[in-house]
C-alpha cells in the first residue's frame, strides 16, 4: 500500500471511483461480461444501500460514481463487486469447457490468471456540483474516446442512457445534487 493514502469515508461525498482489471487485461470485453457485471452492481447496490450517481463499463475497467453506502463502506462495496463479479465469470466459462480441454484453457483464459482485478482503485472524493458533472462528463465520454462507439449513447453500459431518461437503460441512477 502506498505510504499516505488515505480514504475519506463518513463525509457524506459522492466517491468517483476507477478500478481496472488485471494488467489491464480486456476481462469484461464481452457484452455478456458487462451486462453480468451491471446485474451484480445493481444486487450490491440494493444490498449496501448507495446511490449510483454514474457508472461506465469498460473492457478493462470501469468508473462509479456513488454515494456512501447505508451499509458499510465504499471499500466494502468495492470488494464485494469485485469478488462476486470474477467469482461468475470464472465459474460460468469454466462450466462451459470441455474437461479434456480445461488445461489448455486455463492456461490461456483469465480462469489461469493469478488476479482478475487489480489489487487497488481509485478513490477521487466529490464534493461539488461541478466537480460531479465533470467526473459524470469524463466517464460518458470514456467509449467515444477510445473509439468504441461514436457518441455516448451508443454505449449501453453507462448511465448516459439514464441522464437521457431513455427507456432501454440498463440500470437507473440516482439523481443526487
Amino acid at each position: 500500500m502506498p505510504t499516505g493514502l488515505q480514504r475519506r469515508y463518513g463525509q457524506r461525498h459522492l466517491h468517483f471511483i476507477t478500478c481496472s482489471c488485471y494488467r489491464r487485461l480486456p476481462l469484461l470485453r464481452s457484452v455478456r461480461a458487462r451486462n453480468l457485471f451491471v446485474e451484480i452492481l445493481g444486487e450490491v447496490r440494493l444490498r449496501y444501500q448507495f446511490a449510483l450517481v454514474g457508472l461506465v463499463v469498460m473492457h478493462e475497467h470501469f468508473h462509479l460514481l456513488i454515494g456512501e453506502p447505508t451499509v458499510g463502506t465504499p471499500s466494502l462495496v468495492l470488494q464485494v463487486l469485485k469478488q462476486r463479479v470474477s467469482r461468475k465469470l470464472r465459474h460460468r466459462r469454466r462450466k462451459r469447457v470441455p474437461s479434456a480441454q480445461l488445461r489448455l484453457w486455463q492456461e490461456s483464459s483469465n480462469a489461469g490468471l493469478r488476479s482478475f482485478w487489480q489489487r487497488r482503485f481509485y478513490d477521487f472524493n466529490v464534493w461539488t456540483r461541478k466537480k460531479k458533472i465533470e467526473k459524470l462528463h469524463y466517464m460518458h465520454m470514456n467509449p467515444v474516446k477510445r473509439r468504441l462507439v461514436a457518441h455516448p449513447k451508443d454505449w449501453r453500459w453507462s448511465s448516459y442512457a439514464s441522464y437521457q431518461r431513455q427507456p432501454d437503460a440498463l440500470i437507473e441512477v440516482d439523481f443526487v445534487d
